[in-house]
């Protein structure tokens, strides 16, 4: 089985910036790493958004500094899982969606599938539940319409996204400067024991409760949704596809990546000191709700820019994280499934998933819940963690992918080692938890064996197969799903009888417009009609007022004139000897082309297209993504210009 072409569009990871950056062949290194900076702080922006703040004050407030080593720890994994992420992109041209839609079966890809989306869920969580909290605290707005206002975040997203993939690297990189630069003066400002901070790298886990914030601070520092968005935006970079230059871009972007993790670890380690040198030291021990921290930290500092700059700093968390958690939807669910809709559809979906269940536990439980519905976002996002850097180990493991770019022996015992220290950190979790659950259930533990377990064990069984499938695929390739590896560097050659050359096409319909460009789709038409066997199609829809109300029954100067213009073009194409007609339509573009297209049975219908985007698709309207979706025909859509 062969896999689709890296060159196809279709097939692009992230298909509308796909190598839309050049990479200088040459000059000055500073302007190789300029270009390749972006995608690494892209996904480090994933590692300080607003649910690493709460597991950060949680175990500062409690812990002191004893939990700093798992800060470090946490990216010290997530450097070298996301090199390999990295790696899997710029080698192979494929994202971690992509690789494991092309690897499992459908049976394993669908609860692969449901497993991130779980994830970018939980992520966007964080991400609504932290804006919301911003707004609550630089302006009093009730956190229940903080919540509901992130929703506006697909429309500024809509805006941004159009601006192309540098602008929104560079909008990133203002947001991270904004975090860090707030917290310079709270880390100033709090004045920590640096003595206590050394004696916080050595490892400890100081009780059952250090052992569930640890985790999820390790889920919250290295994300899952991180390792389908770098392996992604690294793919933004035109690289030549030769050893030297896919060499040179693994070296660069294993730099950048070490910077802009740092900078992360930076962010994540100055909240933790800062909670446990303003909270922990004063004896507040049960700081964990992000609006109680800033609640507090004017009183004990006595400085009042103390609080502002952590709102602000929180504000720019949530909404910088909104844009990488986006694109990550987007590529997880093109890449698994894919399956391709509006990327303001899919971040409304998305969103709207997050939305609900905050403003369900708020309303529920009370304002003072959030802090608690934080971390537990955190723990899910490390619970999913197994499900993709399992199969990013194996993917960059593989000759016949990465060919002489697999990973060396060192790195993989060293990744393996990461997923089992994870794997093994999650077991005790899901252990104790359960436990706890059993001893409080009293007459109802019956439910938690016939719900909780039965889903447990279908995970591990899940977990058991993405781990030992590469090892047993020649053993047993029937249970296993598909035989044989994929060879990603390009479809396999196909027998000649399997390309045959299809009949000319019989009935030919072309769509105007009359914004211009009517001789170029007059000429694709021509180059496909056979004069002695096509019959051309002349269609325009009229949107007058006259015609949206009386139809086909219009009869209005508008009406006449475009009934004139369709008759001129017809004209022109019987003298190159080809059968025309001319149809008019009127009421709603989409809706009309479709009807008449199916109506005069054509096989393809031409149609230009202006170029139009963001807003000036939702005034001029998207009839080609709708008339596509609605016909039983081909659809040729015809680059115009912006008309």
């Amino acid at each position: 089985m062969s896999a689709p072409d890296s060159n196809d569009p279709q097939y692009r990871s992230l298909a509308e910036v796909h190598e839309s950056v050049p990479m200088p062949m040459r000059g000055v290194w500073w302007r190789h790493w300029f270009a390749v900076t972006g995608p690494a702080m892209m996904a480090a922006v994933g590692y300080m958004d607003p649910g690493n703040w709460a597991t950060d004050i949680a175990a500062g407030s409690r812990y002191n500094y004893t939990l700093i080593w798992v800060l470090l720890m946490s990216n010290l994994m997530a450097i070298l899982l996301q090199s390999l992420s990295a790696r899997l992109g710029i080698v192979a041209r494929r994202d971690l969606a992509q690789a494991s839609h092309e690897e499992y079966p459908r049976i394993v890809n669908i609860p692969l599938y449901i497993l991130a989306e779980i994830a970018i869920t939980a992520t966007d969580l964080a991400e609504v539940l932290g804006s919301a909290i911003a707004l609550q605290l630089l302006f009093g707005i009730p956190l229940i319409y903080g919540v509901l206002l992130t929703a506006l975040d697909t429309i500024l997203l809509l805006f941004l996204s159009h601006f192309g993939i540098r602008k929104l690297e560079a909008i990133v990189f203002a947001l991270v400067g904004t975090i860090g630069a707030a917290f310079v003066i709270e880390i100033f400002l709090s004045q920590p024991d640096w003595q206590g901070i050394a004696q916080g790298f050595v490892p400890s886990i100081p009780d059952a409760a250090a052992l569930y914030i640890a985790v999820g601070m390790l889920g919250a520092t290295v994300m899952p949704h991180n390792l389908y968005l770098h392996s992604s935006l690294v793919q933004t970079r035109k690289i030549g596809r030769d050893r030297r230059s896919l060499k040179e871009a693994i070296r660069w972007n294993t730099i950048d990546l070490t910077v802009a993790l740092n900078l992360a670890f930076f962010v994540n380690a100055a909240i933790l000191i800062m909670a446990a040198a303003v909270f922990y030291r004063n004896g507040l021990f049960g700081v964990a709700e992000i609006q109680d921290a800033h609640r507090l930290l004017e009183p004990i500092l006595g400085v009042g820019i103390a609080p502002i700059a952590f709102a602000i700093a929180l504000l720019a968390s949530g909404q910088s994280s909104t844009i990488t958690g986006t694109l990550a939807g987007q590529i997880v669910m093109e890449g698994y499934l894919n399956l391709r809709i509006r990327p303001w559809l899919r971040r409304l979906i998305t969103r709207s998933l997050a939305i609900i269940p905050a403003i369900l536990v708020i309303s529920y439980f009370g304002e003072g819940s959030t802090g608690q519905l934080l971390v537990l976002s955190q723990v899910v996002l490390s619970l999913q963690l197994p499900f993709a850097i399992i199969p990013l180990i194996h993917f960059v493991s593989d000759r016949r992918r990465m060919h002489e770019f697999t990973i060396r022996p060192w790195i993989k015992v060293l990744s393996w080692v990461v997923a089992v220290i994870i794997i093994v950190l999650n077991a005790n979790l899901v252990r104790d938890e359960i436990s706890r659950a059993m001893a409080g259930a009293d007459g109802q533990a019956w439910l938690i064996w016939m719900l909780i377990i039965p889903f447990i064990l279908a995970v591990g069984a899940l977990l058991f197969y993405v781990t030992f499938r590469p090892w047993l695929a020649g053993k047993a390739p029937a249970l296993l799903g598909r035989a044989g590896r994929v060879d990603v560097h390009g479809p396999e050659a196909m027998p000649e009888e399997a390309v045959i050359t299809p009949p000319p096409y019989h009935r030919i319909a072309v769509a105007f417009d009359f914004a211009g460009g009517e001789e170029r789709l007059l000429g694709e038409a021509l180059r496909m009609a056979d004069p002695e066997q096509t019959r051309a199609f002349l269609l325009h829809v009229v949107e007058s007022p006259v015609a949206r109300v009386l139809g086909r029954d219009a009869a209005d100067r508008e009406v006449q004139a475009d009934r004139r213009r369709l008759e001129e073009l017809a004209h022109l194409l019987q003298q190159a000897g080809v059968e025309t007609e001319c149809h008019l339509g009127a009421g709603d573009p989409a809706s009309e082309l479709a009807r008449m297209v199916d109506d005069l049975g054509v096989d393809i219908i031409i149609l230009g297209g202006h170029g139009h985007s963001g807003l000036s698709d939702l005034v001029h309207g998207a009839t080609v993504d709708s008339l596509r979706h609605r016909v039983h025909a081909s659809v040729l859509v015809v680059y115009l210009g912006d008309g």
